[in-house]
């Protein structure tokens, strides 16, 4: 089966935060990288894939204090920066999504089963449940304005 678009996208949006992130280097840059010399699909991603995923990946990067908030918040005992890192960026990259779900018209519960999908993909089942756990808290504080 042929993945849509916009889960390549996130799949891509990930892993560019995952450069970001482990490379100590500007989004911009993680994803001209990504996509000119890492992307290992047969075509060329499309124009609109691309925007999507490096929008994403850069909107994520610019909210980066209030969703690391919300995270420490949400996990207690737990600050972001001690989480797995794919866990972290999992859970950053969708918080940033449903923050501006609103602007995109993105259902949240889309969000959250795209994260997840993520997560198995990327990571294990018990950060599946995890993440699970803290983006439905989280999508709770958001729809009622914290």
């Amino acid at each position: 089966m042929k993945k849509n678009w916009r889960r390549r996208a996130r799949e891509a949006a990930l892993q560019i935060l995952y450069q970001w992130e482990i490379g100590k280097i500007d989004v911009a840059q993680a994803a001209d990288t990504f996509f000119t010399l890492q992307w290992a699909d047969a075509t060329p991603p499309s124009d609109e894939l691309r925007e999507w995923a490096e929008r994403l990946a850069a909107e994520t990067v610019a909210q980066l204090d209030a969703i690391d908030r919300l995270i420490a918040e949400t996990a207690e005992h737990w600050r972001p920066e001690r989480l797995a890192v794919i866990d972290r960026l999992v859970l950053r990259l969708a918080i940033g999504e449903l923050v501006r779900a609103p602007d995109t018209k993105t259902p949240a519960a889309v969000v959250i089963d795209e994260a997840l999908e993520l997560a198995r993909t990327f990571s294990t089942e018990d950060a599946v449940k995890f993440i699970n756990g803290m983006l439905d808290a989280i999508r709770k504080k958001l729809d009622q304005g914290r």
